[in-house]
Parts: structure tokens; sequence; C-alpha cells
């Protein structure tokens, strides 16, 4: 399958912003990470329905459909950024128009519950997406360096990526091959488990799996690994790479718990592919943006991620 580049984001570009999953609540967020993005050289306009609330929803289904339809429909919105994740935008994915996407590709970005839309636009509309900051989640505050200059190289730049190094740690020691390569697909780990046998999932087979989370109890990453083993995905891929697990330890000392790094060696460490650990990616400050459908090599004898194309056209 031959997926589809957006065209690379210039000084001057509309980016529209939407809110497809949970509404903000703190409208000075909204105003200083637009803020950021104008003082950048960009010009922003926001869907229409944005600021709209249904409970932990930014609005109706309906609503925030409408908003990523106009956005992608729009021929002067260059790039589309989400403002937050939260909790939502699975609901949409049997409502959305994906004719409309694969006609109208273009720079599409988020992470954590944005994972969703991420991997339907890939499966059924071939468009290649960005993990990486929104609005009110990194942009709001100050952003770091880190995460700055990846961000906004990767979304204008049409070089391919710098090479990304790998510390010893990082890297499961078992592996006999010295180089893997396939095209990433994942994100959000509770959100891509709950995908699995929805009909939004790619085949698999031969892609790099991406991984994160954060506020999750060792018991229940466990659970959602296991759904995941247990539909055979991992013996389908090439590679995986796990980012950040914030705060996914069990906060009651009472209880009797498996660590975190319990829990991923006993789903990783026997694995005869590489597994990379501790990527910086997922929920914190300094992350890395990856893009959804790109095709990687993971150079073990080298200790490095390589991209293998270009991002954007």
């Amino acid at each position: 399958m031959k997926y589809i580049k957006p065209k690379r984001l210039k000084r001057g570009d509309v980016i529209g912003i939407i809110s497809p999953a949970s509404s903000v609540e703190d409208e000075t967020l909204i105003k200083n990470g637009l803020r950021y993005v104008e003082g950048l050289g960009y010009r922003v306009e926001l869907g229409k329905n944005v600021g709209k609330v249904k409970g932990y929803l930014a609005g109706t289904d309906e609503e925030r459909v409408e908003d990523i339809h106009q956005m992608f429909s729009d021929k002067n919105i260059r790039a589309i950024f989400c403002l937050r994740g939260g909790y939502g935008a699975f609901r949409l994915l049997d409502k959305i128009n994906y004719q409309i996407i694969k006609k109208n590709p273009k720079i599409f970005v988020g992470f954590s519950e944005i994972t969703s839309l991420q991997v339907a636009f890939l499966t059924k509309a071939n468009l290649v997406t960005f993990s990486g900051p929104m609005i009110v989640s990194h942009f709001s505050n100050e952003i770091n360096n880190f995460t700055e200059e990846n961000f906004w190289r990767l979304l204008t730049s049409k070089s391919k990526p710098k090479k990304m190094a790998l510390s010893e740690e990082q890297i499961n020691s078992n592996v006999k091959c010295s180089k893997a390569s396939g095209r990433i697909i994942g994100g959000n780990l509770a959100v891509f488990s709950a995908m699995i046998g929805s009909g939004y999932l790619p085949p698999l087979k031969n892609h790099i799996l991406l991984l994160e989370e954060i506020s999750e109890p060792p018991y229940k990453i466990d659970r959602m690994l296991n759904q995941l083993r247990s539909h055979k995905v991992f013996k389908k891929l090439n590679g995986i790479i796990l980012g950040n697990f914030i705060d996914c330890e069990e906060t009651d000392k009472q209880k009797s718990s498996l660590t975190l790094e319990e829990v991923l060696d006993d789903y990783f460490s026997e694995l005869k592919i590489p597994v990379i650990r501790s990527f910086p990616y997922g929920h914190s400050k300094d992350i890395l943006t990856l893009p959804i459908g790109i095709s990687v090599s993971l150079n073990i004898k080298k200790k490095r991620i390589e991209f293998l194309e270009n991002t954007v056209r």
C-alpha cells in the first residue's frame, strides 16, 4: 500500500485547530497555544465547534466530525492541529467520510486519544500523520527546545529526519538481527489495543509498533498487552518502540503488584525482534514527534533509529 504524504508547512500558512476528543476547560491555555503558533509566523483558524462541551466530550459526535470534515475540505487550511486528547475521538471513526481526507491530504497532528484518528486515517485514507505535541498539552506553556526543534523540522522540511541515537539500555540484548525496518504504526497503548478487531487497523505484518501510556496501573498495562499478544500482534511485527509510560505504577501500597518493568519484561524480553525501551515519546514535555506510516530502520548494531524516507512533500 502506498501511503500519502502531506505537503510541508510554510510560514504564513493557515493551521486549523480542532478538538476531536475532550474539551478544554481553561480558555487561557488555548489562547496561549495559539499565540505561540502565530508568533512563529503562521495563521490559525479555530473549528466552528471548538469550545463546545458535552460532558467529557468537546461537543457532540456530529459537531466534532463536522470540524474534521470542514478543516480537511477547506483549501486554505494547510495543516490541522488538535487542542488536546482526553477521550472521544474513538467514537468518531464510523462517522467520518474518509474520502474527504483522502482527496485533501494535509498535515494532521495529535497523540494520546488522537491515536484512533491517526490509525484510522492511515487505514482508510492512506494518510501519513504526525504523533506529537498539541496546542494545549505543549504549546500553551513554555515548550522546550528538544520538542520544538524536532516538531517543526519534521513538518517543514522535505529532507529525511535526522538519525536518533539509542543507548545500550534501550535495546533488548537477545536480538540476533542487527537491523529491522518497517512502517511506524501505533501510539497510545489503551487506544491501540481497543482498536483490535475494529476494522480500522491496517495489516500489521512487518510494521514497527509504537506504544506509550500514562496513569494506568501495571495490571491494566498487562491486560492491554495481553490483548495484543492474544491477537498475535507481536508475531507480525518487525520491531517495537516503547515510549514513555508515565505514572504507570500501583498507587495503593497495600496491594500486591508487579512493577511496570516486570510487566514489560513478561511481554517483550524474549521477543526475537528489536524492542526499544524508554524512547522519548508520549506524555512528557520533552518528546519526539513521530510520523505514523513512515518507514524507519531500527539499527541495533549502530544503536540508532533511521528514517528511510522524508515525511512531507
